[in-house]
């Protein structure tokens, strides 16, 4: 551990802001690696007389923050995790970053089988990180998860995130495309639930650096439209779920009419479109029958 006293902490990071970057990614960073909290470093604003602890000293720190600010790098790459909902999951640049709009994805779900008692299969698709299949597995011991995805490196990295979570027991992870690996489970998912790849391709070639030259394409682009996953998702949907059974997609800010069509096209009913924090419609949800 490395003792810095507040003022020499808080000099320092006024020092970084001014380079450039914003202060939540500073947070990050500070939480993270150094190992002071948000919760600890607020309140160190009204104890300045006291010494703190980082588990890194503040030369290393700052060479991380000159690489994030220099070269884009993503701050959670450089840290090589990503906080999401109560999870600590680890993240490289095979992997999607989760984001927090995603977050409520995991409401919707737990609200639609909240009446459920019994076990339920779910399947997460594209679970780059794992952290959708791993937030429902570990809110509901008594449901059975399968997470699949088409990169070797996901599903690794996924599987350690699990590997890492108490009571890891009811989910397992699958390389493959989309519903390919679930084959033995035809007409047996009560809940499939996924965050494709949706961005237009006018859209993606539009998006910030560090979006666009750190993360995966795989995970972002969908094709001219960015309906191209959803459609392949929804249309082989009626295949694996029960009857009555549900799927839950994110999509773009702009697809919610468009994606809800698709689902009525495809056997679909009691489909809804419903909204983030933000008041956009950003995620669909439908019934098979």
């Amino acid at each position: 551990m490395f003792n810095v006293s507040t003022q020499k902490l808080l000099s320092w990071k006024k020092k970084q802001l001014l380079i450039g970057g914003d202060v939540q990614s500073l947070n990050f960073l500070l939480d993270s690696v150094g190992g002071l909290s948000n919760k600890k470093l607020n309140l160190i604003k009204f104890k300045s007389e006291q010494n703190i602890k980082l588990k890194v000293n503040l030369e290393y720190l700052e060479i991380l923050w000159d690489k994030h600010i220099s070269s884009s790098i993503p701050i959670q790459h450089l840290c090589g995790l990503a906080f999401w909902r109560d999870l600590r999951l680890e993240v490289s640049n095979k992997v999607l970053i989760p984001r927090p709009e995603t977050e409520l994805i995991i409401d919707i779900a737990l609200e639609t089988f909240k009446d459920r008692y019994e076990r339920i299969t779910f399947v997460d698709l594209g679970t780059g990180s794992g952290a959708i299949s791993i937030a429902l597995a570990l809110k509901n011991p008594q449901w059975f998860g399968i997470a699949t995805d088409i990169d070797k490196n996901a599903i690794e990295i996924a599987s350690r995130n699990y590997a890492n979570c108490p009571n890891n027991s009811n989910l397992k992870f699958i390389c493959g495309h989309w519903w390919e690996p679930l084959k033995n489970f035809e007409g047996e998912i009560d809940l499939a639930i996924s965050n494709p790849p949706y961005i237009p391709r006018e859209t993606y070639e539009k998006l910030p650096t560090e979006v666009k030259k750190y993360e995966p394409k795989t995970a972002l682009l969908g094709g001219e439209s960015g309906l191209d996953h959803i459609q392949e998702i929804v249309k082989k949907a009626p295949i694996f779920l029960r009857e009555k059974g549900f799927l839950i997609l994110e999509n773009h800010f702009n697809q919610g009419d468009k994606v809800k069509n698709i689902f009525l096209e495809n056997g679909f009913t009691l489909v809804k479109v419903l909204q983030d924090f933000s008041g956009i419609g950003r995620f669909t949800i439908g019934r098979y029958k």
